[in-house]
Formats: structure tokens, C-alpha cells, sequence
């Protein structure tokens, strides 16, 4: 069996990204994700969940793919999280968003 078969999974939504994990997704896709990198699936409440998947050593996290996520990838610098511990999700804030991005649902 796959040791990789045994991580423990984990779903993160941008609210609980921690800046290791933003930094691992920053790292696995350097030019942004696109849609053969997301992964759909059903949650506990049978809806469906599109997300991005990245592992560490003893993890696989599935980050829920958004408008918020992409921005802050694509601004991401990793200095801007030196004052915060890794495992920290209130390092991570949410982007600036123009009116017209926010209303991606028309």
C-alpha cells in the first residue's frame, strides 16, 4: 500500500488557510492553478466541493479553489507572513477585491 494512501485529509477554506499552506500552494502552482488541478468532490451535506489538493509529509489538504484564493496567490510574498507562525490562519487575510470580481455570478 501507497504511504501517501494513508495521509490524513484535510478541507481548508480560505478563512483557515495558514500561511504553510498558502506558501505549499504557491509552491506546487507557481503560475496559478486551472481547472485540470481542481478536484470535485461531495462534502458531508452532499454538495459539491471544487478544490485544489497539496500534501505535506503527513497531511493531504484540499483547499476550497475561490476568487479570494487565486488573488492571494497570485500576490503572494512570503515576507509578508515572517511575523506569524505557520500554522497560523489569521495571517492570512483577505485580498482587496474590485466590486467587479465579487460579482462573478452574473
Amino acid at each position: 500500500m501507497n504511504k501517501k494512501d494513508n495521509l490524513k485529509r484535510v478541507i481548508v477554506d480560505f478563512k483557515k488557510l495558514t500561511p504553510e499552506i498558502l506558501a505549499l500552494l504557491v509552491e506546487k502552482y507557481p503560475d496559478g492553478y486551472d481547472d485540470d488541478h481542481v478536484i470535485s468532490f461531495k462534502n458531508a451535506n452532499n454538495e459539491i466541493v471544487e478544490a485544489v489538493e497539496v500534501s505535506t509529509e503527513d497531511t493531504k489538504y484540499l483547499v476550497k479553489v475561490s476568487t479570494k484564493l487565486a488573488v492571494t496567490m497570485e500576490n503572494y510574498d512570503e515576507d509578508d507572513y515572517e511575523d506569524y507562525d505557520d500554522d497560523d490562519p489569521e495571517a492570512v487575510q483577505e485580498p482587496e477585491m474590485d466590486q467587479e470580481a465579487d460579482s462573478d455570478e452574473d
